[in-house]
């Protein structure tokens, strides 16, 4: 049991919670006890693909959060909150309302390089401690602007965005309570063309805030938004064709079947070339020794026995060493 298990996370639980979900699950499968560790948190009110990596795997989860990843979102216009989501509470309102082609006009100063303030309710540590700490308690801090990449960024066509909604709070059996601020219900107009809310698709790179994002889409067509449904489709190289939901995690774990939902080890790696080693190379980069006068691309590579990975190794000037090794045997080693 080494490698990973895509979750279609609902809405309600954390990344932690589904992580703990994950470990449940092969305790009740009697799998024994593995490591566990998830591949890109995912807030409550978020649903979607969150990768969870297990055994050997876990060594690999700090490659998956710097990957990139890809979002359905909902803005809901005339309401900023101060989480940026419908989980906070509104800290300025508009009674401007855009049309689709005033959105579509702006989309593209949010496509490519850019800057943005991510939100005071962040996990980022500001001066040693978290954002969302020190906002809680009322504090007033700066938090600085950030480069990240937004890859494409588009407009759901409005059949979509009806289908989207039913990843919405309010529509999931783990959903927010009614005091709330009521969320997505489809592409909504006022009668006159303009729009009350609109779901957009974005892929992006490491570090991107789709609530930051929201905002200062908002911003720029003279209004304010907050994020009213937030879902994940993609994460590195997983998407949700290969995703399973919490309860076919645990009708799995009591068919003693997981296996069947895990993906190998090197589906986190597709993007890493292979290098093809000799069981004596790979005697020697479990060892820590370096291998002399291999012929493979410089940069990162992924040294093979067969089909067994041995380890993430660095390649240049035709010496590999080892960046991350594996802890598997094939049944001929044990």
């Amino acid at each position: 049991m080494h490698g990973w298990i895509i979750i279609d996370k609902p809405l309600g639980p954390g990344s932690t919670q589904i992580v703990s979900a994950v470990k449940r699950a092969l305790r009740l499968g009697g799998y024994g006890k593995y490591k566990v560790g998830h591949g890109g948190t995912l807030d409550p009110l978020a649903s979607g693909v969150l990768p969870v990596a297990v055994g050997e795997a876990t060594k690999l989860s700090g490659r998956m959060l710097d990957a990139d990843k890809a979002y359905d979102f909902t803005i809901s216009f005339g309401i900023e909150t101060d989480t940026l989501d419908a989980e906070g509470k509104a800290v300025a309102t508009s009674d401007v309302r855009p049309t689709l082609s005033q959105i579509e006009a702006v989309l593209a100063r949010f496509t490519g390089a850019i800057e943005q303030v991510p939100p005071a309710y962040s996990a980022l540590k500001i001066d040693g401690e978290r954002a969302y700490d020190r906002a809680r308690a009322g504090e007033t801090f700066e938090i600085k602007r950030r480069a990240v990449t937004v890859h494409r960024l588009v407009i759901q066509p409005p059949s979509s965005q009806r289908r989207l909604g039913s990843h919405a709070a309010g529509t999931d059996s783990e959903s927010r309570n009614s005091t709330e601020i009521p969320a997505f219900a489809g592409m909504m107009t006022d009668g006159g063309g303009r729009l009350d809310r609109v779901t957009l698709s974005a892929a992006v790179s490491k570090g991107t805030y789709i609530r930051s994002l929201a905002r200062d889409i908002a911003h720029a067509l003279g209004t304010v938004g907050h994020v009213s449904m937030l879902r994940r489709t993609k994460a590195g190289p997983f998407t949700l064709g290969a995703a399973i939901s919490l309860d076919n995690l645990e009708e799995l774990a009591k068919a003693r079947r997981l296996e069947t939902a895990l993906l190998p080890l090197t589906a986190g790696l597709d993007d890493i070339p292979a290098l093809s080693v000799t069981p004596e190379q790979a005697r020697a980069l479990r060892e820590g020794r370096r291998l002399i006068g291999i012929a493979a691309p410089t940069g990162l590579n992924l040294a093979i026995d067969g089909d067994m990975p041995v380890a993430l190794v660095e390649v240049d000037g035709h010496q590999a060493w080892v960046v991350r090794g594996f802890n598997l045997m094939s049944k001929e080693d044990i």
